[in-house]
């Protein structure tokens, strides 16, 4: 339907005229095309004279003519020739075509012969194969003059163009080459290719050279003077693409990805779809596997609460167990903006979920009470915590009452209501602890091996390590310190960390919660440590530029409370297998109780009255803190 509104005093048509002036305009070729075919097939019959066609043969033509113009026209628009977009045009366009050129030309025959119209049997194939030639070269001569632009052949300037490397000559390359070709919005040119495939080696795809392996890129990106690689094999394990890209970041060029398989599944390989390569891309590691029936298995049909649902953890918790089909899933956060924004999220990916989001804090103990008596959990996930080394160290009082007590009343409120299984996040700092944040979590765990003693509901902790891309984390203060120009700081030049990903850290929380007999602690086997140097140094690469040259990486110190390496397991613990060959379970170590419990009465007093003392308190309850100077 056409219709035009007015704005500033100019008026506005909408789209459907210039669709309709376009294929009005391309009926008027496909006319212009069946004349010229028409004819061109009886002259090409008697071998380019007009002088040897018989008159006969010539009258037959003029007649047949009328017919072949409504019936191309009918037809073409009966295939959707008119409608389809050239600029994008593929192999199924050319079906249509011949499709349709194929049935015009069988009812020119029927047609001859009704009418008894002589013309020589050569002249049906000369017309369809005109016809065909002359419909396909008008519709697909816009995407060869832009695909001839794109590559600086007609006009337009090359030089604005960034040079691009594509390493994978497979579909998901093909596809966002065709894209860089297709699009005038994409300000790229596709110069090689790269694939380790040897049969396609020193071949091109759509014009472009696949130049030689992986181990081609620098040479091969110091000749065409590539600026930005793109990495599009979608299948490749993350071993493989940690490899690539360990070659790609020494050549200085900026660095992106394809994200998976799936896209490549659905179709949605595109330009658009394209990532930057991330730290984790360098770890070298698949994701641990996770037994979905399993989560699935404990958590449908349950109400589930998972505190500090607003957090990285919490909220990618969130988000899984949403995918799990829950009775309830009941997100609890003291920061009202994180509560909304995962709750609109899952709002709109999972319109019948069953949702509550409910802001209070873990150290409420009426509140606490009042929310498990009210919707009666059957699983409890707690990841509401205070987790910043640095500023617990300033404030000692706040982590203990946020982390220690708070855990306290979660879990007592728990043991109250009948809750089947609370699961604790918890964190490698917790081992041999220096700082007072890691510390309150082995508290934190000491209170859950308590509470399983004591209680029917099944109590286990998850240990993990540094999580990537979490609120707080390296990953975004390196990211934030280079899109400023520098300098990255890093602590210390040696100072480790083991790491891992926000959906690894979640999928081992939920595994524990299948796996959860009570008082386990849950380890996930996280490979080697990583340098933060190292970590640093790939990012700067990663992002384009050259350390010492365009960032600079400066030293700042060890901050309060932290330390050159963080452990995962104490020595007087021991590994347990699970089914899951990535995930053990540490024995947990052996206190008296009763005593602990003592020993928490005088920490809240503390902790309320004198936040100066306590880390001494702390010291005397927890023997493995050592804080460090």
């Amino acid at each position: 339907m056409l219709f035009k509104k007015k704005e500033d005093g100019l008026t506005y048509f909408t789209d459907d005229k210039k669709r309709i002036e376009r294929a009005f305009v391309l009926g008027i070729a496909d006319i212009i095309c069946v004349l010229i075919s028409s004819f061109l097939a009886i002259w090409v019959r008697f071998d380019f004279s007009i002088t040897k066609i018989d008159h006969p043969f010539f009258d037959s033509v003029k007649h047949i003519i009328p017919f072949n113009v409504i019936t191309v026209i009918i037809i073409f628009i009966l295939f959707s020739l008119y409608k389809s977009v050239w600029r994008y045009a593929s192999a199924d366009e050319i079906l249509k075509i011949f499709g349709a050129v194929i049935t015009q030309t069988v009812l020119m025959n029927i047609f001859t012969h009704i009418f008894k119209l002589r013309v020589p049997r050569s002249y049906y194939l000369f017309y369809f194969t005109f016809l065909i030639v002359f419909a396909t070269g008008i519709r697909f001569s816009y995407r060869f003059l832009r695909i001839l632009r794109s590559r600086g052949l007609l006009g337009g300037s090359q030089k604005e163009k960034k040079h691009i490397m594509i390493v994978g000559a497979g579909a998901a390359g093909n596809s966002i080459l065709k894209e860089i070709e297709d699009s005038k919005f994409i300000s790229m040119t596709v110069k090689c290719f790269i694939d380790d495939g040897k049969g396609c080696q020193g071949k091109l795809m759509r014009g472009v050279p696949i130049v030689g392996g992986v181990e081609t890129i620098p040479e091969a990106a110091k000749k065409y003077e590539i600026v930005e690689i793109i990495i599009a094999i979608p299948s490749a394990s993350k071993k493989r693409i940690s490899e690539i890209v360990d070659v790609c970041k020494e050549t200085g060029c900026k660095l992106e990805i394809v994200p998976g398989i799936y896209q490549l599944i659905n179709g949605d390989v595109s330009v658009s779809q394209l990532r930057e390569v991330e730290i984790e891309d360098l770890l070298g590691r698949d994701p641990i596997d996770i037994n979905v029936d399993e989560i699935a298995g404990y958590v449908k049909g349950k109400t589930v609460l998972v505190t500090g649902g607003g957090g990285s953890i919490g909220s990618e918790l969130c988000r899984q167990i949403a995918s799990h089909d829950p009775k309830r899933l009941i997100i609890l956060d003291i920061y009202e903006n994180n509560a909304y924004d995962i709750q609109q999220e899952l709002i709109k990916k999972y319109p019948d979920l069953n949702l509550t989001v409910l802001i209070a804090s873990v150290r409420n103990t009426n509140r606490m009470d009042q929310i498990f008596a009210e919707y009666r959990p059957d699983i409890v996930y707690h990841a509401a915590a205070h987790k910043h080394v640095p500023l617990m160290e300033d404030s000692p009082g706040e982590a203990i009452k946020n982390n220690v007590f708070g855990t306290l009343k979660t879990a007592k409120a728990a043991d109250k209501y009948g809750v089947e299984k609370f699961v604790l996040v918890s964190t490698d700092k917790a081992v041999n602890p220096t700082n007072i944040m890691g510390a309150s979590k082995r508290m934190c765990e000491m209170v859950i091996q308590m509470m399983n003693e004591r209680s029917k509901t099944e109590f286990v902790a998850v240990r993990f390590g540094n999580v990537l891309g979490s609120n707080g984390s390296v990953i975004p203060l390196f990211k934030k310190q280079i899109a400023a120009g520098g300098p990255v700081t890093v602590t210390d030049p040696e100072i480790i960390r083991y790491f891992m990903t926000i959906p690894e850290a979640v999928s081992l929380i939920l595994q524990a919660g299948a796996y959860a007999k009570g008082g386990e602690i849950f380890v996930l086997d996280m490979g080697k440590p990583v340098k933060i140097l190292d970590l640093a140094k790939n990012l700067i690469k990663l992002s384009g530029y050259r350390v010492g040259d365009d960032i600079e990486i400066v030293f700042t110190g060890l901050r309060p409370g932290e330390k050159m390496y963080e452990e995962l397991l104490m020595s007087e613990e021991g590994l347990k297998g699970t089914e899951n060959a990535l995930i053990h379970i540490g024995k947990p170590l052996e206190f008296n109780y009763d005593e602990f419990e003592e020993s928490l009465k005088l920490l809240k007093d503390v902790a309320n009255d004198h936040p100066e003392h306590v880390k001494e308190t702390v010291k005397k309850i927890v023997e493995t803190y050592h804080p460090a100077d």
